[in-house]
């Protein structure tokens, strides 16, 4: 098969369009024939590598993908390695359309068995520690699949995928939010946000987005936006959050940036809570304590979603309830300069990859 992969850590220089070996199901596996692949930041991390990073070598970088079933492997003994929504080999076939879901728990282990399957025990991220969907196939376990309707876009499928599964465990289950709450999200134009936006607005609640580029600002308004904060004019954007709220601060903050969390804690009104999946800006960084306490606030973080919410919230994006953000599609040779795009934070949506 055709893939674009690394051999080494480094910059995108190291990425390579080449043959490579097709993989073959195991038992309770599928084999995928991809049409599409999705980009997330996490590709670069990987590509470049940090302490303590193991991998087989070469890796293929990449979460998110969508396509065909072409092949079956056999299945599992009954009950073995099945979480809630999960499907087994035999309710699938050759041909069968699906969407992965990246989340790789183990299936077995406790919390998988309690359907909490992305605190696995021995959990993988599909492109992190595990060859992922740059590449012409791949097999992943039949309960990581779900069924695409037969005239539903591959390219929007696999823009969905991560971040409409993230936002949505973080922002419904974990956070607990509610029409008539205000959100505030801390940047606009990444995956994750722009889901994070859209969920917002169909459970009805009032979104502020805080941006630094113009134009950004303008399409997050365009997908519902109540509020728009330049942080390149407000570099005090807490401030503007609470005049804009009547000096009564937001409900939620999503902010997967990081370094903003001092800022965020201001703006969040009592008994607010700040929710997170990422750090973008830096994994270490300084908070006042007292925000915390006398605030009543919780920061609530959270890593992907249990297999239930993949199917819930899929469920929505093909309903045309949700719909993904494509910013710009390359073909699957010129991966290189696609992570170079989302690395340099040009793009609003998501960043897919053609795969011929």
């Amino acid at each position: 098969m055709k893939a674009t992969l690394f051999r080494q850590h480094g910059g995108p220089a190291v990425l390579e369009y080449t043959d490579f070996p097709t993989p073959q199901p195991k038992a309770g596996e599928i084999l995928v024939r991809l049409r599409a692949a999705a980009l997330n930041r996490m590709d670069v991390f990987v590509r470049n590598g940090w302490p303590g990073l193991i991998l087989e070598l070469p890796h293929i970088n990449g979460a998110d993908g969508a396509g065909e079933i072409v092949g079956i492997g056999t299945p599992l003994p009954e009950g073995e390695g099945l979480g809630r929504r999960a499907e087994p080999v035999e309710a699938v076939k050759v041909g069968d359309r699906v969407v992965i879901n990246a989340n790789l728990g183990c299936g077995k282990c406790d919390l998988c068995l309690n359907k909490q399957d992305n605190l696995c025990h021995d959990w993988h991220l599909l492109g992190e520690t595990v060859r992922g969907t740059y590449a012409e196939y791949v097999c992943v376990p039949a309960r990581q699949l779900y069924k695409l309707p037969h005239n539903f876009d591959f390219h929007a499928a696999a823009a969905a995928a991560l971040v409409y599964q993230t936002a949505w465990h973080s922002m419904v289950k974990r956070g607990g939010l509610k029409a008539g709450e205000t959100v505030a999200i801390v940047g606009a134009g990444g995956g994750v946000n722009s889901a994070s936006l859209q969920i917002a607005k169909y459970l009805g609640a009032r979104v502020i987005v805080i941006g630094s580029n113009r134009k950004k600002l303008e399409q997050a308004e365009a997908l519902g936006a109540d509020i728009l904060i330049d942080r390149s004019k407000e570099e005090e954007w807490s401030k503007a959050i609470f005049i804009a709220t009547k000096k009564r601060g937001v409900d939620v903050v999503v902010d997967n940036v990081g370094t903003t969390f001092p800022l965020s804690l201001r703006a969040l009104k009592k008994g607010g809570r700040l929710l997170t999946v990422g750090n973008s800006g830096a994994p270490r960084f300084e908070i006042d304590n007292r925000y915390i306490f006398a605030k009543h606030l919780s920061i609530i973080g959270s890593t992907m979603s249990t297999l239930a919410d993949f199917a819930e919230v899929m469920d929505l994006v093909v309903a045309g309830k949700l719909k993904p953000i494509i910013d710009k599609t390359f073909s699957l040779k010129d991966a290189a300069a696609a992570q170079e795009r989302l690395w340099r934070g040009e793009n609003f949506g998501k960043i897919t990859l053609e795969i011929p």
